[in-house]
């Protein structure tokens, strides 16, 4: 028997097996622990552009030998090349693939469906560097002959290009278009029912994972995690009509919110500036907060409107298919923001969440704090050296990890992934919320200069992903930025723990 044959044989065993059949046989040769319930979903989240690349059938080769995977996520629509598209600009490529930047653009890397996008001025637009390909249709059917489960992943990542954008787009303190969409805008929404009718429909996928990265207008202001100077205050959104709509149906005072965001603004440039305000400047942020306390409560009506995205996006393939998986790629702000983790209750939104992907990437990790505790040191924590500002930070979030000047270079660590991996799960505990962490395998990192995952390293929070009570795993960033030594030590880990 080749080594593909041995593969699909194996994998369509443990499709067999979970269907209910041959349940004996395989209870013999599993831990305790996993015959109790379905094998572990061991997931990596790959685009389009590798199968056409490396050709689908040696690329899940290697996926199965190497990562153990049983799970695909596909990246099914995205203007973001952070999960789509080959290597990122500017940093090395892998051991594998074609080593050429890409003419990435973005779209849908699937074959819309007309039928489901009528009542939506958002016409689908497939991605041009894909040429007419259809990941879904290519990879399904190759894939369930290995018993492995497929995917659709999406993310909150639009192209201002995209014609009839500005119907959709956030509008920002001043009423300006920004570059991201509103989730009250009923043609964004329409337009996100539609899609998930149409792969629900049109495809035999098993499951659905969608994922947003952003904050609100506070969160966006005062704090960054990808910026260390912080954003434009100037910048945040959203105030549309749709917005502007709700908060008032919520007893929200729009013109006192836009003007309490209009004076957070001007401490916010006060502060980055230099200047320091005569009570200092964690006092004279609460003293905002408590004068307007329309500010926070528009931060919470956006949040709210993600997780009421979350429902909406639930519902809607449950009743195609009830037993498709629904899930949420959790933005990594959960680690470093206390003010995105407060709002982001996984307990509230389990009873629409079948999984989540909460995002414990250690070694990228290190970057995004010393980014968060940067900018936030030029605001809130402006009164405090930065160091320890960053001691304050790892004590309210619950972990350590290294220093100001070493969080770059050397990143955070498995520990970090152990407890924010328990946390999650204690979070969720009496639900049936899954909790899958989000693994960092060769994500790249803002400067190439900066610390890179290694198979050591790799293999501890691999172990510290299912030794925290996880349930599964979520290999990422992409795999077309993984080399396959690192990609190889999450399996081989799996394997010596017998977790597969």
């Amino acid at each position: 028997m080749d080594r593909r044959s041995f593969l699909a044989g194996a994998g369509a065993a443990l499709a067999t097996s979970q269907a209910g059949l041959g349940s004996t046989a395989l209870a013999a040769t599993l831990p305790a622990h996993a015959t109790a319930k379905a094998a572990p979903t061991i997931g990596i989240q790959i685009g389009a552009i590798s199968f056409q690349d490396e050709g689908t059938e040696k690329v899940l080769d290697i996926l199965q030998e190497k990562g153990a995977c049983n799970a695909l996520f596909i990246a099914c629509f995205t203007y973001g090349d952070g999960i789509a598209g080959r290597q990122l600009p500017g940093h090395p490529f892998p051991d594998h693939g074609v080593q050429k930047e890409d003419n990435f653009f973005g779209g849908f890397y699937t074959t819309p469906h007309p039928q489901y996008f009528r009542n939506t001025k958002m016409v689908p637009q497939r991605a041009p560097d894909a040429g007419g390909y259809d990941v879904l249709a290519d990879v399904i059917p190759k894939a369930k002959k290995r018993g492995m489960k497929t995917y659709t992943w999406s993310e909150d990542v639009w192209n201002t290009k995209v014609p009839n954008f500005d119907l959709i787009a956030e509008r920002d303190l001043y009423g300006r278009p920004a570059k991201t969409a509103c989730f009250r805008n009923p043609d964004h929404h329409e337009f996100l029912m539609s899609t998930f009718q149409d792969w629900t429909h049109s495809y035999e996928i098993d499951g659905v994972m969608w994922g947003s990265e952003r904050y609100g207008p506070f969160g966006n202001m005062v704090e960054s995690v990808h910026q260390r100077n912080g954003n434009d205050p100037s910048r945040v959104t959203c105030f549309c009509q749709y917005c502007q709509k709700t908060a008032a149906e919520r007893g929200i005072n729009v013109s006192r919110a836009i003007e309490g965001y209009k004076t957070l603004e001007q401490w916010v440039r006060f502060c980055r500036g230099g200047g320091t305000p005569p009570d200092g400047h964690y006092v004279t942020f609460w003293r905002m907060l408590f004068q307007y306390p329309e500010i926070l409560a528009w931060e919470t009506m956006w949040n709210d409107g993600v997780h009421e995205t979350y429902k909406s996006i639930h519902d809607t393939v449950k009743s195609v298919n009830p037993k498709m998986e629904v899930g949420w790629h959790v933005w990594h702000a959960h680690s470093f923001s206390p003010f995105f983790r407060a709002q982001t209750n996984l307990k509230k939104i389990a009873p629409y969440t079948d999984f989540a992907k909460m995002t414990v990437y250690d070694n990228l990790g290190g970057t995004r704090m010393e980014t968060y505790i940067t900018s936030a040191s030029k605001t809130m924590y402006g009164d405090m050296p930065v160091e320890e500002a960053l001691e304050f930070e790892y004590r309210i979030m619950g972990y350590r990890g290294r220093s100001y000047t070493e969080l770059p270079y050397v990143g955070l660590d498995s520990t970090y992934v152990f407890h924010e991996t328990k946390r999650s799960v204690e979070d969720v505990a009496g639900t049936n919320m899954q909790i899958w962490p989000g693994l960092d395998v060769d994500i790249s990192n803002m400067n190439v200069e900066y610390s890179h995952t290694a198979p050591p390293g790799i293999s501890a929070c691999t172990r510290a992903c299912f030794e925290a009570g996880g349930t599964g795993l979520v290999i990422s960033r992409k795999y077309s930025e993984m080399k396959l030594a690192n990609l190889a030590a999450v399996g081989d880990t799996l394997r010596q723990m017998k977790v597969v």
